[in-house]
Formats: C-alpha cells, sequence, structure tokens
C-alpha cells in the first residue's frame, strides 16, 4: 500500500486508484462513487497509520488543506510519535479516532468492499495485528538487554504492515491499481532465511524439544512465534481461495522459524539455560 520505507519523507494523494479524484474529492470532476472511495481511503489510511509503532521511526502526517486529503510518511532520527493534522481555514485539530462505520458488525477492506467483521479477512487482519504487537514487546526487552539485532525487528513490523495492506485487498474485488500497490514481494521471505542461517551457524545444535524459556526477551520472542503460527493458520484459507499473495503465508511461515531462532540465541547471549522437556514421570 505505501511506498518504500526507506524513503526518508514521501507524500501520498490517498490512494491514487482514482486519479487526482482520490487526493481532492471535492474536485470539480470527481463522481460520487470517486468521492466515497476518498473518503474510504482516507479513514483506511487513518487506521493503519494507527499500528505504526515507535520503532518503525516514522511520522504520519494526515493534511486535509481546502478539502483535499494528502498523507505525507516522515522517517524522524529520533522515532518521535506519529502525528495527524487536519487543517481547515487556517486551524489546526486532530480527527477523531472512531469512525462509527463498524457499528453494525461490517468493516471495509481497502477495495471499498464491506464485510462483516468475522469474515477471514479480518481475522487474518486483526491477528497479524497482534503478531506486530507481541514482536514490538518482545523487541522492548531486547533493547533493555542491548541485543544488536532489534533493528531486523523493526524491518520485521513494517514488513508486517504489507502483510496487512496485501490481506486488506481481496483479489475478487481489487482493481489493477490496488493490486499493484499492495502485491507483496518475495524478498523479506528471503532476508529472514539469511538471517535465520546467520543465527543458526553461532548456536549450538538442538538435540531435545525445548520449552519456552531463557529469560524474559527469549520467552517474549517465544510468545510472538505462537501468535505468528496462529497469523499463519488465520491466512491459510485467504490464500488458498486467491484473495492475498502466497508470498505472504510463506513469510509467515519463514518469520516463526526466525522468531524461533532468535528466541534460543538470545537466551544464549544472556547466559540463560534453555527448559528442556522431560516426559512427566
Amino acid at each position: 500500500m505505501y511506498r518504500s520505507f526507506a524513503s526518508q519523507s514521501t507524500s501520498y494523494s490517498v490512494p491514487r486508484a482514482i486519479g487526482r479524484a482520490t487526493s481532492c474529492p471535492s474536485h470539480p470532476h470527481t463522481d460520487t462513487r470517486d468521492k466515497q472511495e476518498a473518503q474510504r481511503a482516507f479513514l483506511y489510511y487513518v487506521n493503519m497509520a494507527s499500528m505504526i509503532t515507535k520503532p518503525s521511526h516514522l511520522r504520519c502526517i494526515l493534511t486535509r488543506t481546502s478539502k483535499c486529503l494528502a498523507v505525507t510518511w516522515t522517517k524522524t532520527s529520533f522515532g518521535s510519535e506519529r502525528s495527524y493534522a487536519s487543517k481547515t481555514d487556517g486551524e489546526s485539530r486532530i480527527p477523531k479516532i472512531y469512525t462509527k462505520t463498524g457499528d453494525k458488525g461490517f468493516s471495509s477492506t481497502y477495495t471499498g468492499e464491506r464485510r462483516p467483521k468475522e469474515d477471514h479477512v479480518f481475522e487474518a487482519l486483526g491477528t497479524t495485528d497482534e503478531l506486530s504487537s507481541a514482536i514490538g514487546l518482545a523487541r522492548e526487552f531486547c533493547i533493555d538487554k542491548g541485543h544488536t539485532f532489534t533493528d531486523q525487528l523493526d524491518k520485521i513490523q513494517c514488513v508486517l504492515q504489507d502483510v496487512g495492506s496485501n490481506i486488506a485487498t481481496p483479489q475478487s474485488s481489487a482493481r489493477e491499481i490496488h493490486i499493484k500497490k499492495t502485491k507483496f514481494s518475495s524478498q523479506p521471505v528471503a532476508d529472514l532465511e539469511g538471517w535465520i542461517d546467520e543465527f543458526t551457524e553461532k548456536l549450538p545444535p538442538l538435540t531435545n524439544f525445548i520449552l519456552p524459556s531463557g529469560g524474559k526477551s527469549s520467552a517474549a520472542l517465544h510468545i510472538a512465534r505462537t501468535v505468528c503460527r496462529r497469523a499463519e493458520r488465520s491466512v491459510s484459507p485467504i490464500v488458498r481461495s486467491g484473495e492475498a499473495d502466497p508470498d505472504v503465508a510463506k513469510y509467515l511461515n519463514r518469520l516463526s522459524d526466525y522468531l524461533f531462532t532468535v528466541a534460543r540465541y538470545t537466551a544464549m547471549k544472556e547466559g540463560n539455560e534453555e527448559t528442556i522437556y522431560k516426559r512427566p514421570e
């Protein structure tokens, strides 16, 4: 859904799927459908922006000037919190986080389709969000212990935003511009595999089943791993039906392996013993 997170500062009109009309819903050449989609897109960006966490070091500024909407992602030096700005006639105000559009049990996908909240798409989105939160918590524990791989967890949380974007764009209702904006790359899978191999070389061979343990950092990473497995299960039916990119499921599968490996590495670096499984007598 977004351009590369590597850019220092990038401004967007709320997606260009409907051209200039999206950035200016009041444009005279905008038809009613385009205006409605622009409004839905704006609300979607607000909700997705709220999922960005401090480690991403990104600031999302949503501006509305002369009835035109724009989105700006800015990389900040000190990880300051995101800010939403809405300006009308020189006045600034923070838009309300609640929209009331989901009060009847339905929510919108990125394509504007309304589906019940128990739909597979929203189940997968919610679990992916939960996964990012679990990783964020584990990351804070790892930062406290001075681990050097926390930038990887940061990147993973950003990739999970892209995972969510792809999930939120069901192929059955997506237009070409939607698919292009939310296409999931296979590169993140390769990144995970490279990191897994690096950590594995530093670890002693695993000869027994281990229980989630090894200190707070390691245990938190194990929790994130189990949430990741659940996220993968929730995505599977969407991928099978052709609604989401197969690389999304592959990424989540590889991510659980990464979290298991880095949890073991964390325990080793902190000098904590892992608890070995023993059959109860």
